[in-house]
């Protein structure tokens, strides 16, 4: 297994990340846009595994690197420091937030054919995208619990898929192979897949404004891997790009 994790990204899936792949044992570099230093906080709230840097240092530090930035800022990943490695997206498109991305509207790629596109000498995976950085955490078991989830994983390199698989299981999840990344969008936003099952039932009479602040507090309900093929089986591909709650930065 990798023993060095690089994150591009350091919001709220990536400090999830961050901190299970340090409570198991991972080296982990952190990087964000706006420079190492705003990261210092965060590196000594995980402790000695963990180190900040540049996205270019990080994606050179890391045996896998996990790319959880803004969709509109795919552009902007190191494609050399990059070029050989498994890379994870976490990314989903949101037009409210992304703008309007052509080939996505028109069915022509996936957000993760998009990133592949772009890092054409990585081996792009997708994986973490549909599942809330709260419940990510809270609901992570070590391998063979009862109430373990899945997380579903799509990808077009077969063994890339398969360390993103050993990845998974390190960080507590089991891993759903859905496919190539034209098949990715069955755990995008606006599938059955997608973030509800992970949250259960919310009150009643929740507002929309009370949603996102809820999920930050709910531990979450564990989906197993049967029912995340289901989930994703059963998918039927609408429109590209989900709803993104107000104010809230995925």
């Amino acid at each position: 297994m990798s023993r060095t994790f690089g994150l591009i990204g350091s919001g709220s899936i990536g400090t999830s990340l961050a901190r299970l792949a340090v409570a198991a044992g991972l080296e982990v570099v952190l990087s964000n846009s706006r420079g190492p230093e705003t990261l210092a906080d965060l590196v000594s709230a995980l402790g000695d595994r963990a180190h900040a840097a540049t996205p270019e240092e990080a994606a050179r530090a890391g045996d896998l690197v996990v790319a959880t930035i803004p969709l509109k800022a795919h552009d902007r990943l190191p494609v050399t420091a990059l070029r050989g490695k498994t890379v994870l997206d976490t990314m989903n498109y949101y037009p409210q937030r992304d703008g309007r991305l052509a080939e996505l509207d028109s069915g022509e790629l996936t957000s993760s054919g998009l990133v592949q596109r772009h890092l054409a000498g990585s081996f792009v995976v997708k994986a973490f995208n549909n599942i809330g950085s709260h419940q990510l955490f809270t609901l992570a078991r070590p391998a063979g619990s009862d109430d373990r989830s899945a997380l579903p994983i799509a990808g077009d390199d077969e063994a890339a898929k398969q360390e993103a698989t050993k990845l998974l299981d390190v960080l507590g999840y089991d891993a759903v192979d859905i496919g190539t990344l034209a098949e990715s969008w069955r755990s995008e936003p606006g599938t059955p897949a997608y973030t509800r099952p992970y949250l259960g039932e919310a009150p009643a009479r929740l507002s929309s404004e009370e949603f996102f602040p809820w999920t930050l507090q709910n531990p979450g309900r564990p989906v197993p891997a049967a029912r995340i093929r289901e989930l994703t089986a059963s998918a039927v591909r609408g429109p590209a790009g989900g709803v993104l709650p107000a104010g809230v930065e995925l």
